[in-house]
């Protein structure tokens, strides 16, 4: 008669049945004893893991006893020689257990199982006490191994995986299988194998179904390629955010150069974001509030301790958000007609450049401290006027030779926006922070990118972004460090002692018509009333003098905003300061001043 074997409705915590089987209407057999028994067993193999230990243990006891009695020094020998390895051994021999309390673990392992084979070859396993002092050994070395928070994530992640052939049909990539799965920090990862009509983008589309069926939270699942391999995929499970906080920004070394990668963040599995700056445009695009400024300034930060940099900028915002780079910034405009000039200037810069690679036979122009490399920031491209865009737009396609580059942050970078030139396709470097709208994230990215995975309306917080580039090719979440208005304005003081006289000059040729934007006439290069080689100004020291020379009624926030140059927070935190240490006070809402002895 044939069996039917009813399985159990009751649930567990997460909604998995319980696999007990139920048959209270036919007798059990010793074959239904023994499968009910192989299926509990297999189901909770890891809880019993160290009874399995202890039973071997035993056994292996047993049998050394009664065949090899006068082996009794060998097991503690192999046991301190496994203690030795585990402990002073290479990484690559422990896998996953390589961390110090885990290696720790796995040497009192060793040497109390050594050590209790030796008695137990000797004086055998029954013998009293032997029994007794395996049990509490057993028990005492099984609490770490329960408690151990990355074994019970391994074994949740291997019960949600027994059901992957039927997740991945009702996610419609069915024959896609789990070859591996690593448990780390922040969730786990598996290594698939496609099959048949599979590709790595129609597991990317299928991310929704997916972290249903796994349980995961909303936008926790990566597709990522393998480089190596077109038939293979890697699935990321981040089931804990681990950039839900803003990252510090680490100092790096005052002196270094354009051709060494710079760090902007942290990717998700902590390894730190690097890219390429020399010989590079770069487009950073995102929505409002999604943290262009606190990128912006983290690239600085870096380009501002370059001997081998020559900085310009342009900030059609009145300057708000690049003044505070003003001491290492050799050229800065602020209006739409100094941005043209200063953009005239920057052409008439790459054909002196360009015919000085002729007249050397050389092919491309190598940044040092002598003939640094020149990047032009351009904070809101879509405010440039109409003379200046083919004049940038001559600039995206000539300038990479000889290492003037642009580095450009705006809002949407639509064809009307970047205007109708060469400047968003001659992009090396793409920058996508958080977007309202799918098709933000392809205008900023290219085409179809969105679909290939890179989600970046989906980006939850100020600061998180995804990077395409050449060494960035596939949509991987990234988080950039957080830099303080206080940092910058200190990053900003200590690098200015490096910068030199620019080697663009107020008399500058004037820009001749290049084959690439016609026989326009060009604007006259900057003036020397545009050229910011002055003095740097401390803006600690800028608010004091303000609060100092303010009136009696006192000074409006305004008014020592654009006295120093720092952002509206920084001021209040500055004048809370003051204000604590009896430096300053408030005349009334709004108005500040100095207090008569503030020195």
């Amino acid at each position: 008669m044939r069996r039917r074997y009813a399985r159990s409705r009751w649930r567990g915590r997460r909604g998995e049945p319980v696999p007990l089987l139920l048959a209270p209407d036919e007798r059990w057999t010793l074959l239904d004893a023994l499968v009910l028994v192989c299926r509990v067993v297999r189901r909770w193999r890891s809880e019993l893991a160290p009874l399995f230990v202890l039973a071997g243990t035993f056994a292996v006891g047993a049998w050394l006893h009664a065949a090899h009695p006068g082996w009794w020094p060998a097991p503690a020998m192999v046991g301190v020689l496994a203690a030795v390895v585990v402990l002073w051994g290479p990484a690559r021999w422990l896998g996953s257990w390589d961390r110090r309390p885990e290696r720790v673990y796995l040497t009192v392992l060793a040497v109390t199982t050594g050590g209790w084979l030796s008695a137990a070859t000797a004086l055998g396993p029954t013998h009293d006490p032997l029994p007794g002092i395996a049990l509490v050994a057993g028990l005492v070395l099984a609490v770490p191994w329960w408690a151990d928070r990355r074994r019970r994530a391994a074994t949740r992640v291997d019960r949600k995986l027994e059901r992957w052939p039927e997740i991945a049909e009702l996610a419609g990539i069915k024959g896609v299988q789990v070859q591996s799965k690593t448990v780390h920090r922040w969730g786990w990862t598996a290594r698939l194998a496609l099959r048949g009509a599979v590709t790595v983008r129609k597991v990317a589309e299928a991310a929704d179904t997916l972290e249903s069926q796994l349980d995961t939270r909303r936008g926790a699942i990566r597709v990522e390629p393998d480089p190596n391999r077109a038939s293979r995929a890697t699935l990321r499970v981040i089931e804990h955010d681990p950039h839900a906080q803003p990252i510090p920004w680490p100092r790096p070394p005052d002196r270094r150069s354009i051709k060494t990668p710079i760090e902007l963040g942290l990717f998700e599995d902590a390894q730190p974001v690097r890219v390429e700056l020399a010989g590079r445009h770069v487009l950073i695009g995102g929505a409002t509030g999604a943290g262009k400024s606190g990128l912006l300034n983290v690239i600085l930060a870096a380009l501002t301790g370059c001997p081998d940099v020559r900085l310009w900028g342009i900030d059609l915002k009145g300057g708000m958000e690049l003044r505070p780079w003003a001491g290492r910034l050799h050229q800065l405009a602020v209006t739409g007609e100094q941005a043209t000039t200063l953009l005239g200037a920057a052409v008439a810069e790459l054909d002196h450049r360009a015919a000085q690679l002729a007249e050397r036979g050389l092919r491309a122009w190598h940044p040092s401290p002598a003939e640094p490399a020149l990047v032009i920031v351009v904070d809101e491209y879509a405010e440039l006027p109409d003379p200046a865009r083919p004049l940038a737009d001559s600039i995206a396609r000539r300038g990479r030779a000889v290492a003037i580059t642009l580095l450009v942050a705006t809002q949407r970078p639509t064809q009307q926006a970047m205007g109708h030139g060469a400047v968003r396709s001659q992009m090396d470097v793409r920058i996508c922070l958080r977007v309202r709208e799918q098709r933000d994230a392809d205008l900023i990215l290219g085409q179809g990118m969105v679909t290939a995975g890179w989600r970046a309306h989906q980006l939850d917080a100020e600061g998180k972004f995804l990077i395409a580039s050449k060494h960035h090719s596939s949509p991987r979440r990234a988080r950039a460090y957080l830099l303080t208005d206080r940092q910058v304005a200190e990053i900003a003081t200590r690098h200015a002692r490096h910068t030199a006289t620019d080697h663009v000059t107020p008399d500058m040729p004037t820009p001749r018509a290049s084959p690439d934007h016609g026989e326009q006439s060009q604007p006259a290069p900057v003036p020397p009333s545009a050229d910011p080689r002055r003095e740097v100004i401390d803006p600690h020291r800028a608010l004091l003098a303000a609060l100092r020379d303010a009136p009696p009624d006192g000074a409006t926030i305004a008014e020592l905003i654009a006295a120093c140059g720092m952002r509206r927070s920084w001021v209040y935190a500055q004048l809370r300061q003051h204000a604590h240490a009896g430096r300053a006070n408030q005349v009334s809402r709004g108005r500040w001043r100095a207090n008569n002895h503030t020195p």
